[in-house]
């Protein structure tokens, strides 16, 4: 699929290259949508980047992907079977679209790293760092799929 159009995308990356996490970038390219002010969604998102605080888990792009989600369709009320039912349904089919592109979630394995846990310390983000991390072009793409499931599945 294409995603070179998108505004969510081009927005995604933007952030990250200006050095948010993963996590970060997508979640703030969506602050018009989700309408959080820029400083909460960025401390919000922060703890996600590096597959989750550089534990090389789930990627951050996709986490971020998710917080949008619950943003934007979450449930509420811890009752509400329903609503639980449909949107975890939603987080799978995101995610589903994100692995069905990239054969993976895991932020270790988009990487190819061979280690679960990485030191907490995060990489200086240098111009070498930029050419050999994914990582903008997986946000981008991350931020796209959000954006085209917000596409067929207008907000109330």
């Amino acid at each position: 699929m294409d995603y070179n159009g998108s505004k969510y995308g081009q927005a995604a990356e933007e952030n990250f290259l200006k050095g948010y996490n993963c996590t970060q970038a997508v979640f703030l390219a969506f602050s018009d949508l989700h309408g959080m002010d820029p400083k909460t969604a960025a401390r919000l998102s922060s703890s996600f980047g590096a597959g989750m605080g550089r534990l090389r888990e789930v990627c951050g792009a996709v986490s971020g992907m998710f917080l949008v989600a619950g943003a934007l369709y979450g449930y509420e009320e811890p009752k509400d079977h329903q609503g639980k039912k449909e949107h975890y349904a939603r987080i799978q089919e995101l995610a589903g679209a994100f692995e069905g592109e990239n054969g993976s979630i895991v932020c270790r394995e988009l990487l190819g790293l061979d280690r679960k846990k990485d030191v907490p310390v995060p990489e200086r983000r240098t111009e070498e760092y930029y050419k050999k991390r994914p990582c903008g072009k997986i946000v981008h793409m991350a931020a796209a799929i959000m954006e085209e499931y917000i596409k067929g599945h207008p907000l109330g």
